[in-house]
């Protein structure tokens, strides 16, 4: 039924994952690279055509400089922070309170309103940009941090509510019933059982509700407009000149913006993984 691990299979198959294994790492980290490389460029090199050269003349000062001084990047960023924080707060919140409900309680309708949450995450997000965009623009809510939170913490509430309806649907349920027993209350059973045992899939839903959010380009185009809610993703258009792409400065703010999903990895990373592997062994 698995696939049998590398270590128990033939000589040749071991060979050719050690050689096709770096061989796709590479593949995959090459656009990473050009990007990099690209935002150390200097102009000049670019237009004479030096896309994966080395590049004649290091900018790395220059052009992380000029970012931050040609445009409002750093208010972008603290949109982006605006937008993401509470929006990871607001929707983890909400599907731990609801994934417990879901998890705990048995009633006819559970299956049902699971299925709702579920039948959420299947909606292409594309067919709502009309009517998502008309419902900010009557409720005051268009071009605003605050449409962007709650358009945010509604679409990822589903996918949260799955991810913790299912871990707390795997943890022993007789330490609930003890609970009850003893006469706790369902509040004080959620925050002083339930809740710490949440704490490896809440880290590792946080950093993927984080990353989520903060790459999110298609919703800060369709319901921001100006800068005063834009995030970085949608801001570093405003890295570009007017007739002339500054690709140099695209990449070294694409760098920055990449910055803060992947120091939140790196340090969430031992809470993320064990979150992610739960349970998937035996004993």
């Amino acid at each position: 039924m698995f696939p049998t691990p590398i270590a128990k299979t033939g000589p040749l198959t071991r060979r050719f994952y050690m050689i096709s294994l770096p061989v796709a790492l590479i593949l995959w980290l090459l656009p990473l690279i050009a990007v990099l490389l690209t935002s150390v460029r200097s102009a000049g090199d670019i237009n004479a055509g030096n896309y994966w050269g080395w590049p004649t003349q290091w900018n790395l000062v220059e052009n992380y400089t000029a970012i931050f001084t040609s445009s409002p990047i750093g208010q972008y960023l603290f949109n982006s922070f605006k937008i993401t924080v509470p929006t990871v707060i607001a929707s983890v919140g909400l599907s731990c309170l609801a994934g417990f409900a879901l998890g705990t309680y048995r009633f006819k309708a559970n299956l049902f309103v699971f299925f709702v949450f579920i039948a959420g995450n299947f909606v292409p997000f594309q067919i709502l940009m009309v009517p998502v965009r008309d419902l900010t623009l009557k409720l005051g809510l268009y071009d605003t941090v605050t449409g962007l939170v709650l358009f945010h913490t509604a679409f990822q509430t589903g996918f949260c509510t799955l991810f913790m309806r299912n871990f707390i649907k795997a943890l022993p349920f007789e330490l609930i019933e003890a609970a009850r027993v003893d006469g706790a209350s369902e509040f004080v059973i959620f925050r002083r059982i339930v809740l710490p045992l949440m704490r490896p899939a809440i880290a590792a839903l946080a950093v993927l509700i984080f990353t989520f959010v903060w790459n999110d380009y298609f919703w800060a185009q369709v319901l921001v407009q100006g800068d005063s809610a834009m995030p970085v993703t949608g801001g570093l258009k405003s890295l570009n000149g007017l007739y002339v792409a500054s690709w140099h400065l695209v990449s070294a703010g694409s760098i920055v913006a990449a910055l803060p999903p992947v120091a939140m990895f790196f340090l969430m990373q031992k809470h993320f993984i064990a979150g992610l592997t739960l349970g998937a062994t035996k004993g």
